[in-house]
């Protein structure tokens, strides 16, 4: 094991059992931790590697063998992970104090306790997946930072780098290395940049993190990065994922192209040499209006060729992370009463962010069916997952009542989380802990987690393991839960699917369960969104199903469950609410000419929101200016309807 300036850097070895692949150059080595014979594990203790080799041969050989070994669900299983997570190789989390690497994150997310701002921290349950998301920018320069004897290692501006000391400090390097060039369109490699030679070498620690703590079964891991590109300082950054392992040998960065059509272009080319990957776009409300703009980059209407591109390479999007919702704004939708939830506002005091409508994925689910009905195909097809974004190498920290900052020591200490800010983005008390991926699978290997993201058979959550399924279809009539999953694959379709040329109202099956370790639920509600015949967006907003035999008003109004949170204590009971949900909903509107989408939204009976257990933990006042209480929830991927 090699240690560098404290920082473990952990590397593929004889006592793995090895399966080269050999993608572009790259040796992407020891790719499984099998589920071993006692002979395998009798050779790895002894560090025997030909006792090992020989009882590799003598059980499964080959990875695919592993994989193809894990028993699948029929039904399919809710899997939850994080697939943006930055650790030290991203500039901006190693300015801010991250030492946290690859192999780490990974071993954080398995539940082993790591060192972060300081103190010992550890999330209370293991993750099923995780894709390690380092910014593509400045990989390189990472790695001369932190490996000794790297080229580039004694450049004097690391060395000042590896120096820094406070967050003011900091912060300065971040805006004069980071966030300026961005933000100007001047993207550059900084003059300590030692070659493509350390971007390759970086991108290769990712690679063999992802080897080292792949456990099919069990623990899936992907590859992945973010290309962060902010042109005009509008958020554009997309998270690149692969299917598997063939990857090329440098990522594509904001400094190549801070276009997304460059982006794909990229792409086709990995497709052309049978790689497969996909872009995730996130933080769209950050955008400016720039991620669902109505023309392409050259300034023309988009066209058919275009809408199903963007379809092709972006399946999903990220509805939540620490820097926001993007669901909704209570601005553009008041008439939702649950739009305001964690909607970052203090992102508006930088780079002139002023939200707009369109910046919003709601507005760009009916954009899209518009565009649907006007050329037949649709550039917002997107369904639904969520990420933290930590800058802290911890993927999916995303409890309430265990956070501990998100960006190093921006937010590393309940003092700043209280009065500071995240440099260049939002005020610290704004922010939130991020949100979880959950997909349904039929077993957790690389590939399936895959295809279910590029299938959209995906949810989002606020941070609990809710586990939601939704289904749409015709005469779907299920009385129990298994039936509902039943007859919603055989008859219908799941939460990501398409429904089409129905001549009846369709039938939209929902059912929830709470995360067995947190609050109650408190409803599901589907909505609606379609244009109608003259040509105009319309919404509706249903609540199908609620807890504690609660009747809608004489205005079809839903009153509010309740609320059990004690503030003094930052504590809650589950006295209200119901633990699992289940019921339907007919489209008695539905006109088979018009097309639409569904999405589904579980809500959680209030909790205390993190900022309460801060102030209360610490015995201080709750902070004013944010809420004391939050109803955490899920999101499903929607379901369209297109004549």
């Amino acid at each position: 094991m090699d240690t560098t300036n404290g920082i473990s850097w952990r590397r593929a070895s004889g006592r793995a059992l090895c399966f080269a692949v050999v993608a572009s150059g790259i040796l992407a080595a020891c790719d499984a931790k099998p589920q071993g014979t006692a002979a395998l594990e009798d050779a790895a203790v002894q560090n025997d590697d030909a006792a090992l080799e020989a009882a590799a041969s003598a059980a499964l050989k080959t990875l695919a063998d592993i994989e193809d070994a894990v028993p699948e669900s029929p039904l399919k299983e809710a899997y939850f992970g994080e697939i943006h997570v930055h650790t030290s190789l991203s500039l901006d989390a190693y300015i801010a104090g991250t030492r946290l690497t690859p192999d780490r994150a990974y071993r954080f997310a398995r539940g082993e306790t790591m060192i972060v701002n300081g103190q010992k921290h550890s999330i209370d349950r293991p993750l099923d997946f995780v894709a390690v998301t380092d910014h593509a920018e400045y990989m390189g320069e990472m790695y001369s930072a932190q490996i000794e004897g790297a080229k580039g290692y004694d450049n004097p501006q690391l060395k000042a780098l590896r120096a820094l000391v406070g967050i003011e400090n900091q912060e300065a390097w971040f805006r004069k290395y980071v966030m300026l060039p961005a933000r100007s369109g001047k993207v550059g490699h900084p003059a300590f940049y030692a070659g493509e030679e350390t971007s390759k070498s970086a991108w290769q620690l990712t690679i063999d993190a992802a080897v080292e703590n792949y456990e099919p079964g069990v623990f899936s891991t992907l590859a992945g990065f973010e290309w962060s590109a902010a042109p005009n300082g509008g958020n554009m950054h997309r998270n690149v994922l692969f299917r598997d392992l063939d990857v090329p040998e440098v990522p594509f960065t904001s400094i190549d192209s801070s276009d997304e059509e460059k982006l794909w272009d990229w792409m086709e080319k990995q497709e052309a040499a049978g790689r497969r990957l996909t872009a995730i776009p996130h933080n769209s409300n950050a955008s400016k209006g720039a991620m669902f703009e109505l023309v392409d980059n050259s300034g023309n209407p988009i066209n058919a060729v275009y809408a199903e591109r963007r379809s092709h390479f972006e399946r999903v999007i990220e509805i939540m992370q620490v820097k926001g919702s993007s669901e909704v704004h209570p601005k553009f939708w008041p008439a939702d009463e649950f739009a305001d939830f964690e909607n970052a506002d203090s992102i508006q005091d930088n780079s002139d962010r002023t939200f707009q409508k369109r910046d919003f994925v709601r507005a760009a689910l009916v954009e899209g069916v518009n565009y649907d009905r006007l050329i037949n195909q649709n550039p917002f097809k997107l369904g639904f997952v969520g990420g933290s974004d930590s800058h802290n190498g911890t993927p999916a920290d995303v409890a309430e009542d265990n956070y501990i900052g998100s960006h190093g020591a921006a937010d590393g200490t309940v003092e700043r989380r209280r009065n500071a800010d995240i440099a260049g983005w939002l005020m610290a008390r704004d922010s939130n802990p991020g949100a979880l991926t959950g997909v349904w699978a039929n077993k957790n290997t690389r590939g399936n987690i895959w295809d279910a993201l590029r299938e959209r058979e995906t949810f989002a959550t606020s941070g609990p393991r809710i586990r939601p399924r939704f289904f749409g279809g015709v005469d779907l009539v299920a009385e129990n839960a298994e039936d509902l999953v039943r007859q919603g694959y055989a008859e219908g379709v799941p939460m990501g699917g398409e429904l089409s040329g129905l001549s009846q109202s369709p039938t939209f099956t929902v059912h929830a369960l709470k995360d067995p370790d947190g609050a109650n639920l408190d409803r599901i509600q589907i909505i609606k969104s379609w244009i109608d015949v003259a040509s105009n967006p319309q919404e509706k907003i249903v609540d199908v199903v609620w807890s504690d035999n609660r009747e809608p008003d004489i205005f079809g109004v839903l009153p509010p469950v309740g609320n059990t949170v004690d503030t003094a204590a930052a504590s809650y009971t589950n006295t209200i609410g119901s633990a699992e949900l289940m019921g339907s909903w007919i489209d008695y509107d539905f006109d088979p000419r018009l097309p639409a989408v569904y999405y589904l939204r579980v809500l959680e009976i209030p909790t205390p929101r993190w900022s309460t257990y801060d102030a209360v933990n610490n015995n201080l006042p709750l902070l004013g200016s944010v809420p004391a209480t939050i109803q955490e929830r899920a999101w499903t991927s929607p379901i369209w309807y297109t004549p």
